[in-house]
């Protein structure tokens, strides 16, 4: 059985396998930006975002239940039982996964920068005016997208939509579903960028993701604050008014943009400081060095 394994899914960096009672998610060191895998690879990055998501779900498992039950591949068939897989690999329950990304901003930055330089707002909803580029928002906002998959691009969406696409999916539950996901997004944010805030580390916007088990509860799943879902700034010299530095993939965007001629390519000191970036992160949050 353990040689024939084959992943069910494959997403942009991660690979799911079915192994019957549960799922093993395996993180790989691909790195995508603008909706595309990159050529290069980042060493260590999976473990990186194995080991992040497993302290973060450890975290905030007083909020919601999450789909994590083992990063160790001792705990899983003797297919994972290899190095390839090792430090990169979580088993995790089965859950029927919303088709709503579930994105909360604590500071404008990004794409929400650029909406509220236009008209005011970020995804259609009013800002105060006044704002600085990276300043901290009065409270957290909740920006959820629809779910596109590999090769397409999420599309911003209103609360009152994220009802809609879950009624039309779950009559009778589309309202409850969408508030407890806004909610829990909420919750999730302000617990983890407080204590981030104490550990050097300011997080700017992330996203979370969740599904349903058998019963029908919210179940938090996916991957959980780590440098490819989240914007993570430090603290220490943080100033608004500007663009910040990163630990996240957001140095890679930049470096992207500014390189348009390599197609995609990363210069190999852009792929080693990105991976010291990941490593310097995980060190920071959760006082263990990689």
């Amino acid at each position: 059985m353990s040689a024939e394994l084959k992943p069910i899914k494959e997403g942009k960096v991660r690979q799911v396998y079915d192994i019957g009672d549960s799922l093993v998610i395996v993180a790989t060191d691909r790195i995508s930006a603008f909706d595309n895998i990159l050529e290069n690879k980042i060493p260590d990055k999976g473990a990186v975002l194995t080991r992040m998501s497993a302290f973060w779900f450890d975290f905030t498992a007083d909020i919601i239940n999450n789909h994590m039950l083992s990063i160790s591949t001792a705990d899983m068939p003797a297919f994972f039982q290899d190095a390839e897989f090792e430090g990169r690999s979580m088993k995790c329950k089965k859950l029927e996964m919303l088709p709503i990304e579930c994105i909360v901003r604590g500071y404008i930055t990004g794409s929400g920068w650029e909406s509220y330089r236009k008209n005011g707002t970020v995804c259609g909803i009013p800002l105060p005016e006044g704002l600085q580029e990276s300043e901290k928002l009065p409270e957290p906002v909740y920006t959820p997208t629809t779910k596109a998959g590999l090769g397409g691009h999420d599309e911003h969406i209103t609360f009152e939509q994220s009802v809609e696409i879950l009624e039309k999916q779950y009559p009778g539950k589309g309202e409850a579903y969408a508030a407890g996901i806004r909610d829990c997004t909420i919750a999730l944010y302000k617990k983890c960028a407080a204590y981030a805030w104490s550990k050097q580390i300011i997080i700017a916007d992330t996203k979370f993701e969740f599904g349903l088990d058998e019963n029908g509860g919210l179940v938090l799943g996916d991957e959980m604050l780590t440098p490819d879902s989240s914007r993570f700034w430090p603290l220490e010299g943080y100033q608004p008014g500007q663009g910040q530095p990163s630990f996240d993939k957001q140095f890679v965007r930049d470096w992207l943009k500014q390189n348009p001629d390599n197609n995609g390519v990363l210069a190999d000191d852009v792929v080693q400081k990105t991976a010291n970036k990941y490593k310097e992160a995980y060190g920071l949050l959760t006082g263990k060095a990689f």
